[in-house]
C-alpha cells in the first residue's frame, strides 16, 4: 500500500450529503479508492465487505453513533480511524482516542487537511509494520513493549493500547529517558511535518497515562515527553 494510489481504499461514513460527496469526489481526484456510507449500520457493514485501508469517520450518525461504528470495527480488525466532530470537547475526544480512533478533524475543515491526515495515517501504518520488523522485545522496569506483537504488559499484566497509542509508547520506548520533541513525535507517530497538531498528542498522552502509569511519562513543559524508566 502507497499513500493515494488506487490501493489505498477509504471508508468514507457520514450522513450529511453534500459533505460525503465533497470529501468522497476529493478522495477519488486524489487517486484513493472510496467506498461510503451514511450511518452507523451500514458503516459496519461496508466495513467488513470491503476491508478498507482507513476509515473517514463522522462522529454524529443515525442508527448508531461514530464511537460505537469505530468500536465494532476497531475490534473486528484494527484500522486507521480519522474521526470528524461539530464539536471541539476533549471529553469526545479522550472517549473517541479510547475506542480507537487515531486523529479527529472539527467542522468545518478543508479538504487538502482530510487528504493530508489521511495520507499520515496510512504512512504511520507502513512504519509501525517496519517496527515490527526491526525492532526487538523492549523490557522497561516492568514496562513490556513487543512491536512484533503489538502487546504491551505492565508488571505482568496485559495492557491494551490503540494502534496510535501503540505507536506513540514504541517512539518513546526506543529511547528511554530521552526528551523527544512534540515536533518529532508529530513526524515519527503521525507523519506531520510540523506541530500543528499537538492537541491530538497531548490527548494521546493522556490516554497512555492512564493506562501504563503516569509515573512513566514525564513531561518536559515547551518541549516534550520521554519514558520515565524507574532505578
Amino acid at each position: 500500500m502507497s499513500e493515494g494510489t488506487p490501493s489505498s481504499h477509504v471508508l468514507v461514513v457520514e450522513d450529511e450529503p453534500t459533505i460525503r460527496q465533497a470529501v468522497v469526489d476529493r478522495l477519488r481526484a486524489e487517486g484513493f479508492t472510496v467506498t461510503e456510507a451514511a450511518d452507523g449500520p451500514s458503516a459496519v457493514s461496508a466495513f467488513e465487505a470491503g476491508s478498507p485501508d482507513a476509515v473517514l469517520l463522522d462522529l454524529m450518525l443515525p442508527g448508531f453513533d461514530g464511537l460505537e461504528v469505530c468500536r465494532r470495527i476497531q475490534s473486528a480488525r484494527p484500522v486507521p480511524v480519522l474521526m470528524l466532530t461539530a464539536r471541539d470537547d476533549e471529553t469526545d475526544l479522550l472517549v473517541g482516542l479510547g475506542v480507537g480512533a487515531d486523529d479527529y478533524m472539527t467542522k468545518p475543515f478543508s479538504m487538502r487537511e482530510v487528504v493530508a491526515r489521511l495520507r499520515a495515517l496510512l504512512r504511520r501504518v507502513e512504519r509501525a509494520e517496519r517496527l515490527a520488523r526491526t525492532t526487538g522485545r523492549l523490557d522497561l522496569a516492568g514496562l513490556v513493549v513487543d512491536p512484533a506483537t503489538r502487546g504491551v504488559t505492565v508488571d505482568g499484566t496485559a495492557v491494551h493500547l490503540t494502534p496510535l497509542e501503540f505507536d506513540l509508547l514504541c517512539a518513546l520506548a526506543t529511547e528511554p529517558g530521552t526528551v523527544r520533541s512534540r515536533e518529532v513525535l508529530m513526524r515519527e507517530v503521525w507523519g506531520w511535518g510540523d506541530a500543528t497538531g499537538t492537541r491530538t498528542l497531548d490527548s494521546h498522552v493522556k490516554s497512555l497515562r492512564a493506562k501504563i502509569g503516569a509515573e512513566r511519562v514525564r513531561t518536559v513543559h515547551g518541549v516534550g515527553y520521554a519514558l520515565q524508566v524507574p532505578a
